[in-house]
């Protein structure tokens, strides 16, 4: 493997991935040309089309199926070497890239960073607000907090403690749109998830099969505004209350213990101190905001 091909596989393989050079570049927080440029480098060095262009994106040839995997490996040699060496670390001082949904970032997250920020000064947080699970093994980050019922991957995951969630609207929408509603919810809405299969099936065994789902959204802080303009009701941790007073429990319904809060973290990244720091310090501010989780399932 010639020394070029270390500096073009990252395209290679973000293209692969995305389907497009546009998405890729975005992967790689890069512009669309240099992706382009790189992809052409590489299939000229190989002297063979990695990749079949069409208007409905990119995708890999024989050839490029072929590179695929061996791309892969060394992408993961060239992880594993950084997360080793990032381990032996001992400074309290640098940057850490951490991930987290936009529905905890702004309200539950923002002040215990300011607090960090002030217990340790020389410590930066790069904040990577994000939906999707991203890959600790790949490099995409270096913690991330999630809400799940198990961590399978292989990663040091702290479990803290399982979230109490309800079904929420605003104030307003109880007062008028549910006050009509017929049985079952009939009339109601629902603000759902983009892609998720089984939404007949949670929808069937709510407390409300006949609403429909009228919006479907996978930011969480979006779903928070959307419920909060009176645009429907929707499952949320009880610890929105707490910022949000104008979100209220729809009546007749119960809370009930879902998802445990998790800090996921790569394990050659256990013994670096900023991440140690960081990693205790975000546990313990979550373990005091537990009763607000928890709401009135709380237990010591």
């Amino acid at each position: 493997m010639r020394s070029l091909d270390w500096e073009l596989l990252p395209s290679f393989l973000a293209v692969a991935r995305a389907g497009s050079l546009r998405a890729g570049a975005e992967l790689l927080r890069t512009n669309y040309g240099t992706v382009n440029r790189n992809i052409q480098a590489l299939e000229a060095s190989y002297g063979v089309a990695l990749f079949s262009r069409s208007t409905k994106g990119f995708k890999l040839t024989d050839a490029g199926e072929a590179v695929l995997p061996f791309a892969e490996q060394a992408e993961q040699v060239i992880i594993n070497a950084r997360k080793r060496v990032e381990g032996l670390d001992k400074s309290e001082a640098g940057t850490l890239r951490f991930s987290v949904t936009p529905t905890f970032a702004y309200d539950v997250i923002s002040p215990i960073i300011s607090r960090f920020q002030e217990a340790y000064p020389d410590i930066q947080v790069e904040l990577r607000l994000t939906s999707a699970v991203e890959e600790i093994n790949k490099d995409e980050t270096d913690v991330s907090l999630r809400a799940a019922y198990e961590v399978s991957e292989d990663v040091v995951a702290r479990k803290l403690y399982p979230m109490t969630v309800g079904i929420y609207a605003s104030q307003t929408y109880i007062d008028t749109v549910f006050a009509q509603s017929g049985p079952q919810g009939s009339g109601l809405s629902w603000i759902g998830w983009p892609g998720d299969t089984q939404a007949a099936n949670w929808v069937a065994q709510s407390p409300f099969p006949h609403a429909d789902i009228r919006h479907m959204v996978s930011d969480g802080y979006m779903r928070l505004r959307l419920l909060r303009e009176n645009c429907g009701i929707s499952y949320l941790p009880v610890v929105f209350e707490k910022f949000f007073p104008d979100l209220c429990r729809v009546p007749g319904t119960k809370a009930e213990l879902g998802q445990s809060l998790w800090i996921v973290l790569h394990a050659d990244l256990r013994k670096t101190v900023r991440i140690r720091r960081f990693v205790d310090f975000l546990a313990d501010e979550l373990m005091d905001l537990k009763r607000d989780m928890q709401g009135e399932l709380y237990r010591r």
